[in-house]
């Protein structure tokens, strides 16, 4: 159902922000969660949060990482792994960061035991020797899923840690597609399998 609030409405719902009421809300956020505050649309999402995590490395300043972090929201995933870096390039995730936990892992190992830890087989999305495509067999439901950088892919010390490597098939004539295209249909084919039926109304 559409929020027919708009700037100057008294709302009385605690979940509204008194500033987007007074002066309207224009982010880019579904009709259910305007004019509420960020934490509360993070407190709702959190209720179906998806058992898919993400992670992306973070050697290169990628500005494909915003965008992967805005297809990770766009799935509602658990959260989503900054492995590398502290600092990444937020422009391509249009503040969608601010509704999910974002990880920091400063290197694969950390990474690889916080998977351990939580029970989570990390699975690589690159085509390289050895992998599998990625319709060849469902992800596991805990799975966190890993993409490298733009130009050279997943590091040879990050896919030492994974438990194993899909690939996206092609048939054109492109060697490799870009980074945040491939994890959003990744991240869209392992939400068929697990999360099917269960999204947001728009």
């Amino acid at each position: 159902m559409t929020d027919e609030l708009g700037p100057g409405s008294a709302g009385v719902d605690p979940r509204h922000d008194p500033d987007l009421l007074e002066n309207g809300d224009t982010r880019n956020v579904v009709d259910k969660y305007r004019m509420w505050t960020v934490d509360a649309i993070r407190e709702d999402l959190d209720r179906t949060r998806a058992a898919l995590h993400i992670a992306i490395e973070n050697l290169e300043h990628d500005l494909n990482i915003g965008s992967i972090v805005r297809t990770g929201n766009a799935f509602n995933v658990g959260g989503v792994h900054i492995v590398g870096r502290r600092r990444w390039n937020r422009r391509g995730a249009m503040v969608t960061d601010r509704y999910l936990d974002i990880i920091h892992q400063p290197e694969p190992g950390v990474l690889a035991q916080w998977a351990t830890d939580n029970d989570y087989a990390i699975v690589g999305i690159d085509n390289v020797p050895g992998c599998t495509d990625l319709e060849a067999s469902p992800l596991p439901e805990r799975s966190i899923l890993v993409f490298g950088q733009e130009s050279n892919g997943i590091s040879q010390e990050l896919l030492a840690a994974c438990q194993q490597v899909r690939q996206i098939p092609m048939y054109g004539s492109t060697r490799s597609m870009n980074v945040a295209a491939a994890a959003a249909i990744a991240i869209h084919s392992w939400s068929v399998t697990h999360q099917y039926g269960t999204a947001q109304p728009s």
